[in-house]
Protein backbone atom coordinates (compact mmCIF):
# COMPACT_ATOMS: atom_id res chain seq x y z
CA UNK A 1 0.00 0.00 0.00
CA UNK A 2 3.15 2.45 0.56
CA UNK A 3 5.31 2.95 -2.66
CA UNK A 4 8.78 4.99 -3.02
CA UNK A 5 8.34 8.13 -4.66
CA UNK A 6 10.15 8.68 -8.10
CA UNK A 7 11.03 5.16 -8.79
CA UNK A 8 11.58 4.00 -12.29
CA UNK A 9 8.43 2.20 -13.52
CA UNK A 10 10.67 -1.21 -14.42
CA UNK A 11 11.52 -0.90 -10.32
CA UNK A 12 7.63 -0.85 -9.32
CA UNK A 13 5.90 -3.84 -8.27
CA UNK A 14 2.67 -5.17 -9.70
CA UNK A 15 0.28 -5.48 -6.79
CA UNK A 16 -0.38 -3.53 -3.39
CA UNK A 17 1.68 -6.12 -0.97
CA UNK A 18 4.84 -5.97 -3.21
CA UNK A 19 4.69 -2.01 -3.45
CA UNK A 20 4.50 -2.03 0.41
CA UNK A 21 7.68 -4.21 0.81
CA UNK A 22 9.39 -2.08 -1.75
CA UNK A 23 8.51 0.89 0.31
CA UNK A 24 9.83 -0.50 3.99
CA UNK A 25 13.27 -1.61 1.85
CA UNK A 26 12.87 2.09 0.97
CA UNK A 27 13.27 3.14 4.62
CA UNK A 28 16.86 1.60 5.05
CA UNK A 29 18.49 2.92 2.12
CA UNK A 30 18.66 6.33 3.11
CA UNK A 31 17.50 8.63 -0.25
CA UNK A 32 17.31 12.53 -0.83
CA UNK A 33 13.49 11.76 -1.17
CA UNK A 34 10.84 10.23 1.10
CA UNK A 35 8.55 7.48 0.32
CA UNK A 36 4.39 8.34 0.77
CA UNK A 37 1.27 6.52 0.68
CA UNK A 38 -0.85 6.33 -2.92
CA UNK A 39 -3.75 7.65 -3.85
CA UNK A 40 -5.19 4.52 -3.89
CA UNK A 41 -4.73 3.28 -0.57
CA UNK A 42 -7.22 2.36 1.94
CA UNK A 43 -7.08 5.77 3.86
CA UNK A 44 -8.64 8.95 4.23
CA UNK A 45 -7.48 11.94 3.77
CA UNK A 46 -6.41 12.55 7.40
CA UNK A 47 -5.11 9.35 7.63
CA UNK A 48 -2.82 9.38 4.31
CA UNK A 49 -1.51 12.98 5.65
CA UNK A 50 -0.28 11.11 8.91
CA UNK A 51 1.22 8.35 7.25
CA UNK A 52 3.04 10.66 5.08
CA UNK A 53 4.13 13.01 7.80
CA UNK A 54 5.49 9.46 9.37
CA UNK A 55 7.71 8.08 6.86
CA UNK A 56 9.43 11.92 6.06
CA UNK A 57 10.40 11.56 9.28
CA UNK A 58 11.71 8.01 9.60
CA UNK A 59 13.73 8.79 5.63
CA UNK A 60 15.17 12.00 7.68
CA UNK A 61 15.97 9.59 11.04
CA UNK A 62 17.57 7.00 8.41
CA UNK A 63 19.60 9.07 6.34
CA UNK A 64 21.00 11.04 9.57
CA UNK A 65 22.02 7.45 11.14
CA UNK A 66 23.95 6.36 7.83
CA UNK A 67 25.13 9.74 7.70
CA UNK A 68 27.22 9.38 11.30
CA UNK A 69 27.52 5.91 10.42
CA UNK A 70 29.91 6.75 7.95
CA UNK A 71 27.55 6.85 4.86
CA UNK A 72 26.89 10.06 2.64
CA UNK A 73 23.77 11.62 1.43
CA UNK A 74 22.48 10.92 -2.26
CA UNK A 75 24.23 14.13 -4.35
CA UNK A 76 27.25 14.47 -1.35
CA UNK A 77 30.43 14.08 -2.74
CA UNK A 78 33.53 12.49 -0.88
CA UNK A 79 35.31 14.84 1.75
CA UNK A 80 38.86 15.71 0.62
CA UNK A 81 41.06 13.95 2.66
CA UNK A 82 43.36 15.67 5.12
CA UNK A 83 46.61 13.77 7.03
CA UNK A 84 47.62 14.67 10.55
CA UNK A 85 50.86 13.89 11.57
CA UNK A 86 52.15 14.23 15.06
CA UNK A 87 55.72 13.82 17.06
CA UNK A 88 54.64 13.43 20.55
CA UNK A 89 57.12 12.46 23.69
CA UNK A 90 54.65 13.20 26.58
CA UNK A 91 51.51 12.90 24.52
CA UNK A 92 50.94 17.01 24.23
CA UNK A 93 51.05 17.11 20.53
CA UNK A 94 49.08 14.19 19.79
CA UNK A 95 46.31 15.04 22.04
CA UNK A 96 46.41 18.58 19.57
CA UNK A 97 46.28 16.13 16.50
CA UNK A 98 42.80 15.14 17.71
CA UNK A 99 41.72 18.29 18.08
CA UNK A 100 43.23 19.32 14.71
CA UNK A 101 41.16 16.10 12.96
CA UNK A 102 37.83 17.88 14.80
CA UNK A 103 38.57 21.28 13.30
CA UNK A 104 39.21 19.36 9.82
CA UNK A 105 35.85 17.23 10.10
CA UNK A 106 34.18 20.45 10.64
CA UNK A 107 35.92 22.16 7.99
CA UNK A 108 34.81 19.42 5.43
CA UNK A 109 37.43 17.39 5.40
CA UNK A 110 38.25 13.72 5.75
CA UNK A 111 40.91 13.61 8.05
CA UNK A 112 43.52 10.74 9.10
CA UNK A 113 45.50 10.82 12.04
CA UNK A 114 48.96 9.21 12.59
CA UNK A 115 52.28 9.33 14.29
CA UNK A 116 55.26 10.75 11.77
CA UNK A 117 56.92 7.02 12.29
CA UNK A 118 54.26 5.44 10.54
CA UNK A 119 54.56 7.16 7.13
CA UNK A 120 57.99 7.41 5.15
CA UNK A 121 59.04 10.52 3.02
CA UNK A 122 58.03 8.87 -0.47
CA UNK A 123 54.48 8.30 1.06
CA UNK A 124 54.10 11.98 1.42
CA UNK A 125 53.55 13.43 -1.94
CA UNK A 126 50.64 10.72 -2.80
CA UNK A 127 48.87 12.45 0.54
CA UNK A 128 47.64 15.80 -0.88
CA UNK A 129 47.54 17.47 2.11
CA UNK A 130 49.28 17.05 5.29
CA UNK A 131 49.50 19.11 8.96
CA UNK A 132 52.53 18.59 11.61
CA UNK A 133 52.63 19.53 14.97
CA UNK A 134 55.55 18.03 16.38
CA UNK A 135 57.92 18.75 19.57
CA UNK A 136 61.22 19.04 20.53
CA UNK A 137 63.13 16.25 22.78
CA UNK A 138 66.55 17.09 24.63
CA UNK A 139 68.66 18.83 22.99
CA UNK A 140 67.13 19.70 20.35
CA UNK A 141 66.34 16.01 18.96
CA UNK A 142 62.89 14.72 17.50
CA UNK A 143 60.57 12.58 19.67
CA UNK A 144 60.94 9.12 19.70
CA UNK A 145 58.10 8.48 17.75
CA UNK A 146 59.18 11.00 14.73
CA UNK A 147 62.54 10.35 14.82
CA UNK A 148 62.81 7.74 11.99
CA UNK A 149 61.28 10.06 9.87
CA UNK A 150 63.32 12.62 9.98
CA UNK A 151 66.18 10.96 9.40
CA UNK A 152 64.74 9.50 6.47
CA UNK A 153 63.54 12.85 5.48
CA UNK A 154 66.89 14.25 5.95
CA UNK A 155 68.76 11.78 3.38
CA UNK A 156 70.21 12.76 0.12
CA UNK A 157 68.18 10.52 -1.59
CA UNK A 158 64.96 12.19 -0.41
CA UNK A 159 62.39 12.05 -3.01
CA UNK A 160 60.54 15.05 -4.38
CA UNK A 161 57.54 16.31 -2.56
CA UNK A 162 56.08 18.94 -5.38
CA UNK A 163 52.35 18.56 -5.23
CA UNK A 164 52.34 18.19 -1.10
CA UNK A 165 50.30 21.25 0.92
CA UNK A 166 51.79 21.78 4.16
CA UNK A 167 51.69 23.25 7.66
CA UNK A 168 53.35 22.39 10.64
CA UNK A 169 53.29 23.98 13.93
CA UNK A 170 56.52 22.68 16.61
CA UNK A 171 55.58 22.29 20.43
CA UNK A 172 58.72 23.38 22.66
CA UNK A 173 59.94 25.39 25.85
CA UNK A 174 61.65 28.69 25.09
CA UNK A 175 64.01 28.24 27.88
CA UNK A 176 65.94 25.68 25.98
CA UNK A 177 68.62 26.62 23.76
CA UNK A 178 66.98 24.63 20.91
CA UNK A 179 63.82 26.35 21.10
CA UNK A 180 61.27 24.00 18.72
CA UNK A 181 64.44 23.03 16.31
CA UNK A 182 62.58 20.04 15.64
CA UNK A 183 59.61 21.88 13.95
CA UNK A 184 61.40 24.50 12.47
CA UNK A 185 64.04 21.93 10.45
CA UNK A 186 60.37 19.95 9.39
CA UNK A 187 59.20 22.97 7.76
CA UNK A 188 62.37 24.06 6.18
CA UNK A 189 63.46 20.15 5.01
CA UNK A 190 59.35 19.91 3.53
CA UNK A 191 59.60 23.19 1.50
CA UNK A 192 63.47 22.50 0.03
CA UNK A 193 62.04 19.59 -1.28
CA UNK A 194 59.21 20.94 -3.03
CA UNK A 195 56.20 21.13 -1.15
CA UNK A 196 54.01 24.00 -0.85
CA UNK A 197 53.55 25.71 2.52
CA UNK A 198 50.17 26.81 3.22
CA UNK A 199 50.80 28.33 6.41
CA UNK A 200 53.99 30.12 8.44
CA UNK A 201 55.50 27.83 10.90
CA UNK A 202 54.42 29.02 14.16
CA UNK A 203 57.03 28.04 17.03
CA UNK A 204 54.80 27.81 20.10
CA UNK A 205 55.87 28.16 23.98
CA UNK A 206 54.78 26.04 26.70
CA UNK A 207 51.51 28.88 26.91
CA UNK A 208 50.43 27.14 23.76
CA UNK A 209 46.89 27.92 23.19
CA UNK A 210 46.82 31.43 21.38
CA UNK A 211 49.25 30.58 18.70
CA UNK A 212 48.23 26.96 18.03
CA UNK A 213 44.80 28.09 17.36
CA UNK A 214 45.96 31.28 15.66
CA UNK A 215 48.14 28.02 13.49
CA UNK A 216 44.85 26.33 13.22
CA UNK A 217 42.54 29.50 11.54
CA UNK A 218 45.45 30.09 9.35
CA UNK A 219 45.68 26.48 7.88
CA UNK A 220 41.93 26.48 6.74
CA UNK A 221 41.59 30.10 5.94
CA UNK A 222 45.06 29.41 2.97
CA UNK A 223 43.45 29.16 -0.53
CA UNK A 224 44.73 25.68 -0.81
CA UNK A 225 42.82 24.06 2.31
CA UNK A 226 39.54 26.44 1.61
CA UNK A 227 39.33 26.38 -2.18
CA UNK A 228 39.07 22.28 -1.34
CA UNK A 229 36.64 22.41 1.14
CA UNK A 230 34.34 24.97 -1.08
CA UNK A 231 34.60 22.67 -3.90
CA UNK A 232 33.53 19.72 -1.56
CA UNK A 233 29.31 19.37 -2.30
CA UNK A 234 27.84 19.68 1.45
CA UNK A 235 31.04 19.00 3.39
CA UNK A 236 31.73 16.50 5.35
CA UNK A 237 30.58 17.87 8.68
CA UNK A 238 31.61 17.43 12.17
CA UNK A 239 31.15 13.87 12.17
CA UNK A 240 31.37 13.02 16.01
CA UNK A 241 34.36 11.78 18.00
CA UNK A 242 34.03 9.29 21.10
CA UNK A 243 33.62 11.78 23.67
CA UNK A 244 36.60 11.39 26.17
CA UNK A 245 35.37 12.31 29.74
CA UNK A 246 39.20 13.63 30.19
CA UNK A 247 38.26 15.83 27.63
CA UNK A 248 35.50 17.93 30.32
CA UNK A 249 39.31 18.72 32.39
CA UNK A 250 41.77 20.42 30.89
CA UNK A 251 44.73 22.25 31.76
CA UNK A 252 42.72 25.29 31.11
CA UNK A 253 39.94 23.70 33.07
CA UNK A 254 41.49 21.60 35.69
CA UNK A 255 39.81 19.02 37.84
CA UNK A 256 39.89 20.12 41.62
CA UNK A 257 41.08 16.85 43.12
CA UNK A 258 41.31 16.56 46.89
CA UNK A 259 45.14 15.31 48.52
CA UNK A 260 44.14 12.01 50.71
CA UNK A 261 47.91 11.31 51.81
CA UNK A 262 51.38 12.93 50.69
CA UNK A 263 54.32 10.85 53.07
CA UNK A 264 57.60 10.36 52.03
CA UNK A 265 59.02 7.52 50.94
CA UNK A 266 63.06 7.85 51.66
CA UNK A 267 65.13 7.27 54.71
CA UNK A 268 66.24 9.39 57.04
CA UNK A 269 69.65 9.06 55.67
CA UNK A 270 68.85 9.25 51.72
CA UNK A 271 70.70 12.94 49.58
CA UNK A 272 67.14 12.30 47.86
CA UNK A 273 63.22 13.34 48.92
CA UNK A 274 60.61 11.60 47.00
CA UNK A 275 56.67 11.45 48.73
CA UNK A 276 53.96 9.69 47.46
CA UNK A 277 50.99 11.77 46.80
CA UNK A 278 47.62 10.14 46.54
CA UNK A 279 44.42 12.45 45.41
CA UNK A 280 40.81 11.67 45.13
CA UNK A 281 39.24 11.55 41.36
CA UNK A 282 35.61 11.10 43.28
CA UNK A 283 32.78 13.11 41.44
CA UNK A 284 35.06 13.59 38.11
CA UNK A 285 34.29 10.99 36.16
CA UNK A 286 37.96 10.37 35.02
CA UNK A 287 39.02 7.30 34.09
CA UNK A 288 42.61 6.60 33.44
CA UNK A 289 44.78 3.62 32.16
CA UNK A 290 48.03 2.41 33.52
CA UNK A 291 50.61 3.94 31.34
CA UNK A 292 49.09 7.73 31.40
CA UNK A 293 50.15 11.03 33.10
CA UNK A 294 48.11 13.49 35.62
CA UNK A 295 48.72 16.59 34.74
CA UNK A 296 48.93 19.09 37.85
CA UNK A 297 48.76 22.91 38.25
CA UNK A 298 50.78 23.84 41.34
CA UNK A 299 51.06 27.60 42.49
CA UNK A 300 54.14 29.29 43.80
CA UNK A 301 55.01 29.64 47.33
CA UNK A 302 53.87 32.96 49.09
CA UNK A 303 57.32 33.80 50.36
CA UNK A 304 58.73 33.77 46.09
CA UNK A 305 55.73 35.93 45.58
CA UNK A 306 56.53 38.73 47.98
CA UNK A 307 60.15 38.18 47.18
CA UNK A 308 59.17 39.62 43.64
CA UNK A 309 57.25 42.01 44.79
CA UNK A 310 59.61 43.63 47.25
CA UNK A 311 61.54 43.57 44.59
CA UNK A 312 59.53 46.30 42.55
CA UNK A 313 58.00 47.65 45.07
CA UNK A 314 54.11 46.21 45.06
CA UNK A 315 51.85 45.53 47.01
CA UNK A 316 50.12 42.72 45.50
CA UNK A 317 46.78 44.56 45.40
CA UNK A 318 46.92 46.51 42.05
CA UNK A 319 44.80 45.06 38.76
CA UNK A 320 46.42 43.31 36.30
CA UNK A 321 44.95 41.79 33.22
CA UNK A 322 45.98 37.86 32.53
CA UNK A 323 44.79 36.79 29.41
CA UNK A 324 41.85 39.30 29.18
CA UNK A 325 41.01 38.31 33.01
CA UNK A 326 41.60 40.97 35.76
CA UNK A 327 42.23 40.01 39.12
CA UNK A 328 44.91 41.47 41.79
CA UNK A 329 48.82 41.10 40.70
CA UNK A 330 49.31 39.59 43.90
CA UNK A 331 47.13 36.21 42.62
CA UNK A 332 48.51 36.79 39.30
CA UNK A 333 52.05 35.68 40.87
CA UNK A 334 50.83 33.30 42.69
CA UNK A 335 48.39 31.21 40.71
CA UNK A 336 49.64 32.60 37.02
CA UNK A 337 52.67 33.63 36.40
CA UNK A 338 56.20 32.42 36.20
CA UNK A 339 58.82 33.48 38.47
CA UNK A 340 61.70 31.20 38.10
CA UNK A 341 61.90 30.82 34.03
CA UNK A 342 64.15 33.82 32.10
CA UNK A 343 63.14 34.04 28.47
CA UNK A 344 64.44 36.36 25.68
CA UNK A 345 60.92 37.75 26.15
CA UNK A 346 61.49 38.88 29.94
CA UNK A 347 65.01 40.29 29.10
CA UNK A 348 63.52 41.78 26.49
CA UNK A 349 60.61 43.92 28.38
CA UNK A 350 62.52 44.40 31.31
CA UNK A 351 65.08 45.72 29.31
CA UNK A 352 67.98 43.58 30.11
CA UNK A 353 70.22 43.87 27.12
CA UNK A 354 73.52 41.56 28.29
CA UNK A 355 73.64 37.70 28.96
CA UNK A 356 72.16 36.44 31.37
CA UNK A 357 73.95 33.47 33.57
CA UNK A 358 72.75 30.13 33.79
CA UNK A 359 71.13 29.54 36.95
CA UNK A 360 69.08 33.13 37.04
CA UNK A 361 65.49 32.88 37.99
CA UNK A 362 63.41 36.11 36.71
CA UNK A 363 63.16 37.26 40.58
CA UNK A 364 66.73 37.93 40.52
CA UNK A 365 66.30 39.73 37.59
CA UNK A 366 63.62 41.90 39.22
CA UNK A 367 65.78 42.54 41.90
CA UNK A 368 68.47 43.26 39.62
CA UNK A 369 66.81 45.96 37.56
CA UNK A 370 66.92 49.80 38.37
CA UNK A 371 63.81 50.70 36.11
CA UNK A 372 61.17 48.70 37.86
CA UNK A 373 58.19 48.03 35.82
CA UNK A 374 54.56 48.97 36.02
CA UNK A 375 51.86 46.02 37.57
CA UNK A 376 51.01 45.22 33.62
CA UNK A 377 53.87 45.43 32.22
CA UNK A 378 55.75 42.79 34.90
CA UNK A 379 52.59 40.20 33.76
CA UNK A 380 53.50 40.64 30.59
CA UNK A 381 57.32 39.84 31.17
CA UNK A 382 56.92 36.66 32.89
CA UNK A 383 56.25 33.60 31.19
CA UNK A 384 52.91 31.79 32.43
CA UNK A 385 53.44 29.48 34.92
CA UNK A 386 52.99 25.60 32.96
CA UNK A 387 51.70 22.72 34.65
CA UNK A 388 53.68 19.28 35.19
CA UNK A 389 52.89 15.96 33.93
CA UNK A 390 53.47 13.11 36.57
CA UNK A 391 53.38 9.50 35.69
CA UNK A 392 50.90 7.98 37.02
CA UNK A 393 52.14 5.20 39.70
CA UNK A 394 48.45 3.60 40.34
CA UNK A 395 46.48 1.33 38.96
CA UNK A 396 42.86 2.40 38.44
CA UNK A 397 41.52 -1.36 39.40
CA UNK A 398 43.64 -1.50 42.15
CA UNK A 399 42.79 2.30 44.00
CA UNK A 400 38.88 2.72 42.44
CA UNK A 401 38.95 6.24 42.09
CA UNK A 402 42.26 7.10 43.21
CA UNK A 403 45.29 8.46 41.27
CA UNK A 404 48.79 8.49 42.69
CA UNK A 405 52.26 9.86 41.90
CA UNK A 406 55.80 9.21 42.82
CA UNK A 407 57.53 12.97 43.27
CA UNK A 408 61.24 13.62 43.88
CA UNK A 409 60.57 16.88 45.60
CA UNK A 410 63.25 19.38 43.84
CA UNK A 411 65.41 21.49 46.22
CA UNK A 412 69.14 22.75 45.38
CA UNK A 413 71.37 26.21 45.36
CA UNK A 414 71.83 28.38 42.46
CA UNK A 415 73.52 31.98 42.65
CA UNK A 416 74.35 31.66 46.62
CA UNK A 417 70.43 30.86 47.11
CA UNK A 418 68.15 27.47 48.02
CA UNK A 419 65.80 27.24 45.08
CA UNK A 420 62.70 24.88 45.12
CA UNK A 421 61.05 23.25 42.35
CA UNK A 422 57.57 24.73 42.09
CA UNK A 423 55.14 21.69 41.67
CA UNK A 424 56.64 19.22 43.42
CA UNK A 425 57.62 21.52 46.60
CA UNK A 426 53.86 22.76 46.51
CA UNK A 427 53.15 18.81 46.61
CA UNK A 428 55.90 17.96 49.31
CA UNK A 429 55.40 20.75 51.40
CA UNK A 430 52.06 22.74 50.86
CA UNK A 431 49.78 20.11 50.17
CA UNK A 432 48.37 18.44 53.51
CA UNK A 433 45.13 15.79 53.31
CA UNK A 434 42.61 17.52 52.02
CA UNK A 435 44.35 20.41 50.24
CA UNK A 436 42.51 21.18 46.91
CA UNK A 437 45.02 20.08 43.70
CA UNK A 438 44.31 21.21 39.92
CA UNK A 439 44.59 18.29 37.85
CA UNK A 440 43.15 16.61 34.19
CA UNK A 441 44.72 13.84 32.40
CA UNK A 442 47.40 13.42 29.36
CA UNK A 443 46.58 10.27 27.73
CA UNK A 444 49.66 8.22 26.15
CA UNK A 445 49.77 7.41 22.99
CA UNK A 446 51.20 3.52 23.54
CA UNK A 447 53.06 3.71 26.92
CA UNK A 448 49.96 1.06 28.21
CA UNK A 449 50.49 -2.89 29.37
CA UNK A 450 50.91 -5.02 26.18
CA UNK A 451 48.38 -7.83 25.86
CA UNK A 452 48.04 -10.34 28.40
CA UNK A 453 50.42 -13.05 28.14
CA UNK A 454 53.45 -10.56 26.61
CA UNK A 455 56.69 -10.57 29.01
CA UNK A 456 57.36 -7.07 30.27
CA UNK A 457 61.13 -5.93 30.77
CA UNK A 458 60.39 -2.40 33.02
CA UNK A 459 63.26 -0.10 33.46
CA UNK A 460 62.75 2.50 35.50
CA UNK A 461 65.38 3.86 38.58
CA UNK A 462 64.37 6.46 41.06
CA UNK A 463 61.35 7.45 40.60
CA UNK A 464 60.93 6.08 37.10
CA UNK A 465 59.34 3.68 39.10
CA UNK A 466 56.11 5.15 38.92
CA UNK A 467 54.49 4.03 35.94
CA UNK A 468 56.30 0.59 37.05
CA UNK A 469 54.33 0.19 40.06
CA UNK A 470 51.17 0.87 37.85
CA UNK A 471 52.09 -1.96 35.34
CA UNK A 472 52.69 -4.03 38.22
CA UNK A 473 49.19 -3.60 40.00
CA UNK A 474 47.25 -4.01 36.96
CA UNK A 475 48.83 -7.48 36.36
CA UNK A 476 48.43 -8.09 39.67
CA UNK A 477 44.61 -7.36 39.92
CA UNK A 478 44.25 -8.73 36.22
CA UNK A 479 46.34 -11.99 37.28
CA UNK A 480 47.49 -11.21 33.69
CA UNK A 481 50.14 -14.90 33.01
CA UNK A 482 52.43 -12.57 31.46
CA UNK A 483 55.98 -12.91 33.09
CA UNK A 484 57.46 -9.42 34.78
CA UNK A 485 61.07 -8.42 34.99
CA UNK A 486 61.86 -4.82 36.73
CA UNK A 487 65.28 -3.22 36.88
CA UNK A 488 65.14 -0.50 39.30
CA UNK A 489 68.13 1.35 41.16
CA UNK A 490 68.80 4.35 43.21
CA UNK A 491 72.08 5.29 45.46
CA UNK A 492 71.35 3.31 48.53
CA UNK A 493 69.42 0.64 49.66
CA UNK A 494 68.86 1.22 52.53
CA UNK A 495 67.55 4.86 51.88
CA UNK A 496 66.28 4.55 48.47
CA UNK A 497 64.32 1.47 48.13
CA UNK A 498 60.76 3.03 46.71
CA UNK A 499 57.96 0.73 47.28
CA UNK A 500 60.20 -1.90 48.89
CA UNK A 501 57.16 -3.73 51.06
CA UNK A 502 54.97 -3.97 47.30
CA UNK A 503 57.98 -5.34 45.57
CA UNK A 504 58.87 -7.80 48.08
CA UNK A 505 55.55 -8.81 48.60
CA UNK A 506 55.60 -9.17 44.27
CA UNK A 507 58.46 -11.11 44.06
CA UNK A 508 56.71 -13.77 47.00
CA UNK A 509 53.64 -14.08 45.35
CA UNK A 510 55.01 -14.50 41.46
CA UNK A 511 53.55 -11.40 39.99
CA UNK A 512 57.15 -10.45 39.78
CA UNK A 513 59.26 -13.21 38.23
CA UNK A 514 62.31 -11.28 38.18
CA UNK A 515 64.41 -7.81 40.01
CA UNK A 516 67.91 -6.96 39.29
CA UNK A 517 68.65 -3.95 41.82
CA UNK A 518 71.77 -1.11 41.11
CA UNK A 519 72.51 0.47 44.10
CA UNK A 520 74.94 2.81 42.74
CA UNK A 521 76.80 4.42 45.98
CA UNK A 522 76.86 0.91 47.96
CA UNK A 523 80.38 -0.22 47.00
CA UNK A 524 83.15 1.38 45.69
CA UNK A 525 82.40 1.25 41.96
CA UNK A 526 78.94 2.87 40.97
CA UNK A 527 76.83 0.58 39.53
CA UNK A 528 73.89 1.64 37.48
CA UNK A 529 70.99 -0.27 35.88
CA UNK A 530 72.51 -0.30 32.16
CA UNK A 531 75.42 -2.24 34.17
CA UNK A 532 72.72 -4.88 35.64
CA UNK A 533 71.30 -5.18 32.18
CA UNK A 534 74.47 -6.20 30.25
CA UNK A 535 75.20 -8.67 33.28
CA UNK A 536 71.72 -10.20 32.70
CA UNK A 537 72.43 -9.73 28.52
CA UNK A 538 71.77 -13.63 27.82
CA UNK A 539 68.88 -13.84 29.94
CA UNK A 540 67.48 -10.44 28.52
CA UNK A 541 68.25 -11.85 25.16
CA UNK A 542 66.22 -15.00 25.40
CA UNK A 543 63.24 -12.89 26.98
CA UNK A 544 63.21 -10.75 23.49
CA UNK A 545 63.30 -13.48 21.13
CA UNK A 546 60.31 -14.67 23.32
CA UNK A 547 58.63 -11.47 21.78
CA UNK A 548 58.82 -9.19 25.15
CA UNK A 549 58.09 -5.67 25.20
CA UNK A 550 60.58 -3.07 27.03
CA UNK A 551 59.73 0.12 28.29
CA UNK A 552 61.68 2.70 29.90
CA UNK A 553 60.99 5.19 32.45
CA UNK A 554 63.34 8.23 34.08
CA UNK A 555 65.82 10.77 33.32
CA UNK A 556 66.31 11.73 29.52
CA UNK A 557 69.30 13.19 29.64
CA UNK A 558 71.63 9.90 30.69
CA UNK A 559 70.41 7.26 32.05
CA UNK A 560 67.82 6.91 28.66
CA UNK A 561 70.85 7.01 26.14
CA UNK A 562 72.78 4.39 28.65
CA UNK A 563 69.87 2.24 28.51
CA UNK A 564 69.41 2.49 25.06
CA UNK A 565 73.48 1.87 24.32
CA UNK A 566 73.14 -1.25 26.83
CA UNK A 567 69.90 -2.53 24.47
CA UNK A 568 71.84 -1.94 21.60
CA UNK A 569 75.10 -4.08 22.91
CA UNK A 570 72.68 -7.38 24.15
CA UNK A 571 71.02 -7.65 20.97
CA UNK A 572 74.72 -7.39 19.12
CA UNK A 573 76.51 -9.99 21.53
CA UNK A 574 73.79 -12.10 21.91
CA UNK A 575 71.88 -11.86 19.06
CA UNK A 576 75.15 -12.56 17.46
CA UNK A 577 74.54 -9.19 15.06
CA UNK A 578 76.43 -6.92 13.37
CA UNK A 579 75.87 -3.61 15.17
CA UNK A 580 73.99 -2.21 12.08
CA UNK A 581 72.03 -5.46 12.63
CA UNK A 582 71.13 -4.53 16.29
CA UNK A 583 70.37 -1.30 15.31
CA UNK A 584 67.74 -2.07 12.35
CA UNK A 585 66.38 -4.75 15.69
CA UNK A 586 65.63 -2.33 18.12
CA UNK A 587 64.04 -0.42 15.16
CA UNK A 588 61.68 -3.20 14.39
CA UNK A 589 60.83 -3.20 18.16
CA UNK A 590 60.15 0.51 18.16
CA UNK A 591 57.57 0.13 15.11
CA UNK A 592 55.83 -2.34 16.68
CA UNK A 593 55.64 -0.32 19.80
CA UNK A 594 57.32 -3.44 21.82
CA UNK A 595 60.70 -0.66 22.76
CA UNK A 596 58.60 2.48 24.65
CA UNK A 597 59.84 5.11 26.47
CA UNK A 598 58.00 8.03 29.27
CA UNK A 599 61.53 9.68 29.72
CA UNK A 600 62.21 13.32 30.88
Amino acid sequence: MIVAQQQPDTATPANGTDRAHAALAALTTPSSVAPVVPDDAPFDAGQRQWLNGLLTGLTVLARAAHNSQGGSAELQAPAPPVTVLYGSQSGNCEALSKELRKAARAAGFDPKVSELNAVTPAELSGLGRVLIVCSTFGEGDPPDNAAKFCSQLNTDDAPSLAGLDFAVCGMGDSSYTHFNKTGRDLDARLAELGASRVAEFVACDVDYEDDFAAWKQAVFASEAFASAADNQAGGAGAAPDDVDPAEKFTKANPFPATALEVRNLSGMNSAKEVIHVELSLAGSGLGYEVGDALGLLPTNCTGLVQQALDAVGLTGREVVSVKGEPMPLRAALLDRLDLCTVTAKTCELLGIEHEVPDGTHAVDLLEQIEAKPEPQQLVEALRPLAPRLYSIASSPNAHPGEVHLTVGAVRYASNGRPRKGVASTFLADRCGCGTKVGVYLQRSAHFHLPADGVPLIMIGPGTGIAPFRAFLEERATREDPGRNWLFFGDQHEADDFLYREQIESWLADGTLDRFDAAWSRDQAEKVYVQDRMLEQGAELWRWLESDAAVYVCGDASRMAKDVDAALHRVVAEHGRMSEADAAAFVDRLKAEHRYQRDVY
